[in-house]
């Protein structure tokens, strides 16, 4: 929730929280298959707020003529929540990035499509690096098994699909060659086409 107080330290009223706020309301307003830029603007802004709450905390702690003397510690307790709620709003807003970025290691594998690539900061790239490296330790250990692949029990084992764009040849499992031109039509094996529908190379004629 955002507070308002009147402090000494400052003067004037201050609102606390509404920057914090103002970064989850980003995280609603994204749609699920986008990332925006990291706000770091708005970021530095939260965090400047947090330091003067705890500034001024530690300087009303410090100052009290009497030890005994209570007035202050409705503000003080006042303060320390909104450094709490402006932690809550951070950590989930840079939690829900991850969560997006996860996301789309499963949806586009292993190369992230360019435009999301050029959203993500250098910390964030290291971070889906290794989660992709740890990915594929784990599918490794199971045989090589890709678990990023049907993940919803398929109605049949063949999909009726339009090419998007010219892609050239695609070689079955069985060792057929398949001509992926645009526009052409197929009736190919879900496991050997899901990957292109995600790329957007196939478009499945069923959905």
């Amino acid at each position: 929730a955002v507070v308002s107080t009147q402090s000494g330290h400052y003067g004037r009223e201050l609102m606390f929280g509404e920057k914090a706020v103002a970064l989850v309301k980003e995280l609603h307003r994204t749609p699920p298959e986008q990332l925006q830029h990291l706000n770091e603007d708005l970021l530095r802004q939260v965090f400047a707020e947090m330091g003067a709450l705890f500034e001024a905390n530690k300087s009303d702690i410090e100052n009290r003529a009497d030890m005994n003397d209570n007035k202050m510690i409705p503000s003080i307790h006042m303060r320390h929540s909104a450094l709490e709620h402006n932690q809550r709003c951070v950590l989930a807003y840079l939690k829900q990035r991850l969560n997006k970025i996860c996301k789309f290691r499963w949806d586009h594998g292993a190369v992230l499509p360019e435009e999301i690539q050029l959203s993500l900061q250098e910390h964030e790239k290291q971070w889906f690096n290794k989660y992709n490296k740890s990915l594929a330790t784990y599918m490794q250990s199971l045989g090589g098994l890709d678990i990023t692949q049907n993940t919803v029990p398929p109605k049949s084992l063949k999909i009726q699909v339009r090419c998007l764009q010219e892609y050239g040849e695609l070689e079955t499992d069985s060792g057929d060659i398949v001509m992926l031109t645009l526009n052409s039509e197929h009736y190919l094996p879900l496991t050997e086409c899901e990957h292109l529908i995600k790329q957007g190379v196939l478009q499945h004629m069923g959905s």
